[in-house]
């Protein structure tokens, strides 16, 4: 096999081990499909602005290659497209790139740092899974999903930042994520998928905001580190949800209660029952007064034991808790 050859946007050099030096011919628009896989030799490779799409696994396996840079021409980056550059350390992405695919980046171990510009509106499943040698990160505004595993086991990420245009967090978004002691989810998030935190292991605290309305199975599953958690009341939580959550379950257990379930909502109920309790009894006193007035009476408030006649049993125990 040849160390060196010329693409002209047609040849397939997959598993050419030898293959040290690409020359692109004049005019190419894209790499094509498998057009380097697992080009294990290959180390260094120029992308002329010429080339609009990188397409799927162009070079996937290729575990020499330490550095590329995607020229501005380039809007679309496929499937697998560097999947598995285990040597690959740095990347620049250009700004007219719209479209970051499947597993884009999977497994690129050496990747410590990555600019995602401003022009991707999407970033696909699995597009830095297993990346675990990046430690920050930052998704920009014109993204509204974190598509499933988008993130995971990103060992090393210490920081992300998560704009306020995200409105669902995918299934194992970022599963595994050890290193991350922190995160904040935007007001516009609705959704947080399963298993989308779970193990991360040095998470210690997180406010879900209340436009939250569903949390999946298992999003925060073996979070053994967390310790504080603000959530709404209202929000629908899947099985497992804080199975393992150590710290929280031992929160749980000094307050008698035997889930972490019941640890969040309970004082959210407590809440929302006195709520009910003292809205209830301004409507029977005003609507007592208003059939008064009508009758041709003076306002009159309730006594006790009309109340007691009104109210259900369980809301009356609850006003006697507060007497």
């Amino acid at each position: 096999m040849p160390s060196s050859a010329v693409y002209s946007g047609f040849e397939r050099f997959t598993y050419n081990n030898e293959l040290t030096e690409v020359t692109f011919a004049k005019g190419v628009t894209k790499i094509g499909e498998y057009a380097f896989q697992e080009c294990s030799s290959l180390a260094v490779i120029t992308i002329p602005d010429s080339v609009t799409s990188i397409c799927v696994m162009a070079f996937d396996g290729c575990s020499s290659l330490t550095a590329i840079t995607i020229p501005d021409s380039v809007t679309w980056i496929g499937d697998s497209a560097f999947d598995g550059c285990s040597s690959l350390a740095a990347i620049t992405i250009s700004d007219s790139v719209t479209w970051i695919g499947n597993s884009a980046f999977e497994g690129c171990s050496s990747l410590a740092a990555i600019t995602i510009p401003d022009s991707v509106t999407w970033i696909d499943e699995g597009a830095f899974y297993r990346c675990s040698s990046i430690t920050a990160i930052t998704i920009p505004d014109s993204v509204t999903t974190i598509c499933a595993y988008a993130f995971a086991e990103c060992s090393s990420l210490t920081a992300i930042t998560i704009p306020d245009s995200v409105t669902t967090i995918g299934e194992c978004a970022f599963y595994a994520c050890s290193s991350l002691t922190a995160i904040t989810i935007p007001d516009r998030v609705t959704t947080i998928g399963d298993s989308a935190f779970e193990d991360c292991s040095s998470l210690t605290a997180i406010t879900i905001p209340d436009g939250v309305t569903s949390i999946g199975d298992e999003a925060f599953r073996d979070c053994s580190a967390l310790t504080k958690l603000s959530l709404s009341p209202t929000v629908s939580i899947g099985e497992d949800c804080f199975t393992n959550c150590t710290a929280l379950i031992s929160a749980a257990a000094d307050q008698n209660m035997s889930t972490v379930e019941d640890l969040l909502h309970s004082r959210w109920h407590r809440i929302l029952e006195r709520t009910t309790v003292l809205t209830c009894l301004k409507i029977l006193f005003t609507d007592q007064k208003k059939r008064n007035r009508e009758d041709g009476g003076e306002a009159q408030t309730l006594g006790v034991t009309a109340v007691r006649k009104r109210l259900p049993k369980v809301m009356w125990r609850v006003i006697l808790e507060f007497l």
